[in-house]
Parts: C-alpha cells; structure tokens; sequence
C-alpha cells in the first residue's frame, strides 16, 4: 500500500500479536492455526488458534470451578476494584491496543483511540461505580410479611462478539458480568482477535481469578461459537451481530434454556424535517453515515429527507462527503479507513451494484479504490438516491459506508417509511419542533431513538432493538439483570 504508514510511531513501537486462547489462567495453543490478515494491507501479520468443542469444555469448566473459588468470597468492593484496575490497565495500554484495533479492523488508528480504546475502559469504570450503588426490591405487605429480592450469579456466560468494535463491545459484555459475580468464556470474531488476547492478559494483571475470564478463538457454525451455544453448563449467551446468526444462536441456546441477550442488525433511518438546523444535520449525518466505515450497528444507513430542503441537503451532504479522505488507517488526515475482510468487501460492493441494477444512481463514491492505494479493502463514502422503498438496498443491512437518500412530503409519510423494515434497532428524528419531536418518537418502532443527535449515550440508559433487531436490553440494571438472577425472599411477620 503505498502511504506514509511508516512514519506513525505506533508502527515503530508496537507489533501484531499471535492469538492463543486464555483458559484457566493460562494462554494455550492448538494445532489448527489460521492467518490473521490486516485488510488495509492484505498481509499475513500473525496467526489465530483456531478451537472447538474441547477448548470450550476445558474453558467452561474453568469458569464453573471459578464460580465457587475465590471469586465467590469477593465482597462487591473488591469486585468493583478489580473493574477499576482493568479500566486503569486498558489506558495504560491505550496506544498498543488502538495499534492493534486499527490493524485488525482497518479503521483509522485515531478513531480507534479516541472511541474504542477510551470507551472499553470507561465501561469497566461505569460498571464499576454502578455495581456498588444498585439496590433490589423490598415491599412490606402490611404486617403480615416482608418481602426482598436477593441478586446472584447467573453462572457461566458465553460471550460471541462482533468485528466492527471489538475491544468496546467486548468490554461492554465483560464488565457487567464481572461486576454480577458472574464468569465468561469469550469468542472473539476471527477477523479480529487481537484485542481480546490482550485483554485476557489484562484481566489476570488487575487481579482477576484464575479461570473467571476464558478465552477460545475459533469459528461460529461447527467450531468454537456453535460449541459455546450449545454447551449444558454454559447458562448464558450473550450475542452481537447479525440476525442469521442470533437466529441459529437461539436455536442452539433452546434445549437448555440459556438466558439469551442478542443484539443484531440494523437498518436504521435518519428522518429530517425541513425546520432543522441542516449545517448540524450534516456534520452528524456524516458521522452516522460513515464513521468506522458505515460498519456501525446503529449508522444511518436510510437517511428521509423532507422534500422542500431535499435539494439543498443533497448538495450539502455530497460536497462534504466529497470530502472524506479514504486511505490507510495509520494516516492522520484519513476519515474512512478499511472494511474489514475481502470477504465484507466483496458483500458491499455487490449490494452497490444491486443498487444500480435495481434503478437507483450512485451520486458520489462507489466501487473505485482511491488512487493513492494500490491494495486493501477500501471502499469510498457512498451515497445512493432513486431506489424505492422496496428496493433491497433500502430494505437488507449493507453494513459498509454506503446510504440510501429519499425525499418525503409528510409526517405520516416518513413514520410509514422508517417502520417500513424488519429491523428495530436505531433512529435519528431531526426537528426543532418539541411538539413533533415526541409525537414522531412515541410512534418509531426502534429501541433507540435520538433526536437531534446521534449515539448520544448514557449507559445507565436500555440499549438493544426490537423485531429482528435483538432480544433484551443492555445498560446499567438492565444488564445486572442479564447477568445475574433474581430471588425473591418472602419473611413472615
């Protein structure tokens, strides 16, 4: 790739990591090995273990024996403590982990800085503080009894995690479990394991017990995922990603009743009334459009523009599109960096070229590579208008920088228009009308709805979708309740 790559110090100071599982203490290897590769290059930069069903077995016991071990005997101080130490530990190897995101995922190394890295850590501190200042319930029933809930452990969770964040959504997935006395067994994404090797290593330098955080690197169907899913003692399952795959996680997780949490895809839409601030739609436009390479659950990939301001949006929107510089992720000046795999590549451009197949026009970016990259899996900001709302590029999760843009004349119109899918993840409502604001909200059927604003979050707040969109919610209690059961203790007085 022809760039400035090498004049990044973190090139210069950090190295690709081999990807071995964590189990019980103690990094193992197996005899199957695949290659990692960093799409922004498409060079070989280390190898992954590849586990199975006696990885996870070996990791699952771990974690039971760790439920009854010293981990047990810790009070909600200590727990909270080691949370802190983790977060502490992730900082001070903000840099090494932001090298290792960026060359994993390809995303620019600033943006895995200053939102993946910063926010991993900034989840073990929330959890952390929120673990030792949550309550349960008490009610008296008059003066015949006394009735509270107790929390405990809900046990050993599988954790399957996602390759567009993975440090972040790791970490969102481990601490709440931490800080509920659970413990894990966590299968990163094969295109992306090295972050969550070092956060292994990371959690037995805070303090954590042996065999509490697990590790198998491995596949999904016939391999490490399916093996997690479907192990008897393994109580939990908590999945990010795409709904096929929540599909046959739930199938999996059915015989033995797992408690499942399943946060999946997104086709969400971005609704824009003519009384908006357009200058600030934009700049936010463009983030939820094409931050991390569109490869955000939660991007505006539909974006509904009121007819009478649908013109000067366009105009507005595609010059400063123009404008993201597309390159190796190690460059500065670079906003869109690499899509993940060759494999992810390929599945975006086909849907670009569904969507002139299917009649719509490609007004700015597309299939061709910048000219200053001669390899990589780099695809250019795109915006896509003329397509109908039945069209599969308006309807099917793309999950690249890619956006469909359609005018509308009328409230009821465009509530129709972002109900209009199978999905029910996220939506952005821009309008400095109060009244129409609630009104349109109330009537979204989406777990998350922004207005004016775009993932804007308070993590005490429910995080998940309905429809095909996901199963439960995360974030603050809503989480506790995920990773730790409930009883309720009932005194007669």
């Amino acid at each position: 790739m022809q760039s400035k790559v090498m004049e990044h110090e973190a090139l210069k100071k950090y190295k690709p990591v081999d990807c071995r599982h964590f189990i019980d203490g103690a990094f193992i290897d197996s005899e199957k090995k695949v290659n990692n590769i960093n799409p922004a290059t498409e060079d070989v930069i280390g190898t992954i273990a590849i586990g199975g069903e006696q990885e996870v077995d070996r990791a699952v016991q771990a974690a039971k024996r760790a439920l009854t071990g010293p981990w047990k005997s810790l009070s909600s101080f200590e727990r909270s403590s080691i949370l802190r130490r983790i977060g502490d530990e992730i900082l001070k190897r903000k840099e090494e982990l932001a090298f290792l995101e960026a060359t994993d995922t390809g995303k620019p190394y600033a943006l895995a800085l200053e939102m993946d890295i910063t926010r991993a850590a900034h989840n073990f501190y929330f959890f952390a503080d929120y673990l030792t200042s949550m309550g349960t319930e008490a009610y008296q029933q008059d003066e015949k009894a006394l009735h509270y809930a107790i929390r405990r452990p809900v046990g050993v969770v599988g954790m399957i995690n996602p390759w567009n964040l993975p440090l972040l959504l790791l970490t969102w997935k481990l601490a709440p479990c931490l800080a509920a006395g659970s413990t894990a067994v966590m299968k990163p994404s094969e295109w992306t394991p090295m972050t969550a090797t070092v956060l292994a290593e990371i959690c037995k330098d805070a303090g954590v017990p042996d065999g509490v955080v697990n590790l198998v690197h491995g596949f999904g169907a016939d391999s490490a995922g399916e093996a997690i899913t479907k192990h008897p003692e393994v109580d939990a399952v908590t999945f990010t990603g795409d709904t096929k795959t929540g599909t046959a996680i739930m199938q999996s997780a059915a015989p033995s009743l797992k408690k499942v949490s399943f946060e999946l895809g997104g086709k969400n839409p971005n609704i824009i009334f003519a009384d908006s601030d357009l200058d600030e739609v934009i700049e936010t436009t463009l983030k939820s459009s094409f931050l991390n390479q569109g490869q955000v659950c939660l991007a505006g990939s539909r974006i509904y523009v009121e007819s009478t301001v649908y013109d000067e949006f366009m105009e507005k929107f595609t010059a400063r599109t123009k404008e993201l510089k597309v390159g190796d992720p190690f460059d500065e000046k670079v906003n869109v960096g690499s899509l993940v795999s060759r494999e992810h590549y390929e599945h975006v451009l086909r849907y670009i070229d569904l969507a002139k197949e299917e009649g719509g026009m490609v007004v700015t970016g597309g299939t061709n590579r910048p000219d200053s990259l001669d390899k990589g899996c780099f695809v250019r900001p795109t915006i896509i208008t003329g397509l109908g709302q039945s069209a599969r590029c308006v309807q099917e999760e793309i999950f690249g920088p890619v956006v469909t843009v359609m005018p509308f004349d009328t409230e009821e119109a465009v509530i129709g228009y972002a109900n209009d899918t199978k999905y029910g993840l996220g939506t952005s409502i821009w309008t400095n009308d109060l009244r129409r604001a609630h009104r349109v909200a109330h009537r979204i059927e989406a777990g998350i709805i922004w207005v004016n604003t775009w993932y804007l979050r308070d993590l005490r707040t429910p995080f998940g979708g309905m429809k095909e969109s996901g199963v439960g919610r995360e974030g603050g209690a809503h989480s506790f309740d995920f990773y730790s059961e409930l009883s309720n203790v009932t005194i007669k007085l």
